[in-house]
């Protein structure tokens, strides 16, 4: 059995945000390009788990009607439970024990969607096996950073870089 990986996919600005402070994520509209999702579909067909905060997931619900994900296994990291709702389990306990339970049992990859808090707690605990992070063409000059101060260092492994049409850059590494 090939071990599930924990993914962190993401895109934030040059300078590292991934949101205004205002929660804002308007600035991904610059690389929105007829006919181009930058991967994303291929990199779905990959997973069945979603790990996402439950402020990153109010966001997604501002912008949509229906949770992209609500067909897979979807987690949303809160710390007020609130009841299950189909496939989506508003989850409050330890990320650490989520992860190891999620990895005891046959699956496809783990998605971590966001938002900055819970990737940098699973940072933290070494929760996350890659990173593939698209670079948008912007420097926000302030917002919420993606990677915050007190992580420990990490050594990265590249395994791919992207160049898209729209100045997107997308870097694939693995954790050492």
């Amino acid at each position: 059995m090939n071990e599930r990986k924990v993914i962190l996919y993401i895109a934030m600005s040059l300078d590292g945000y991934i949101a205004k402070q205002d929660d804002d994520m308007s600035f991904l509209d610059l690389v929105r390009q007829e006919g181009e999702d930058y991967g994303y579909y291929d990199f779905i067909k990959t997973i069945d788990t979603v790990i996402m905060g439950r402020k990153t997931y109010n966001w997604v619900m501002t912008q949509v009607n229906e949770f992209p994900h609500s067909d897979i296994n979807s987690y949303i990291i809160t710390r007020s439970p609130r009841p299950k709702k189909g496939n989506i389990e508003f989850y409050s306990g330890s990320l650490k024990e989520l992860i190891i339970k999620l990895k005891n049992v046959q699956g496809k990859n783990i998605f971590v969607d966001g938002g900055a808090e819970i990737v940098n707690i699973m940072l933290k605990e070494n929760l996350i096996d890659e990173l593939c992070v698209s670079i948008i063409p912007i420097l926000l000059g302030d917002g919420k950073r993606l990677f915050r101060d007190g992580i420990p260092e990490k050594q990265l492994i590249l395994q791919s870089t992207k160049i898209f049409e729209k100045g997107l850059v997308q870097l694939h590494y693995l954790l050492r």
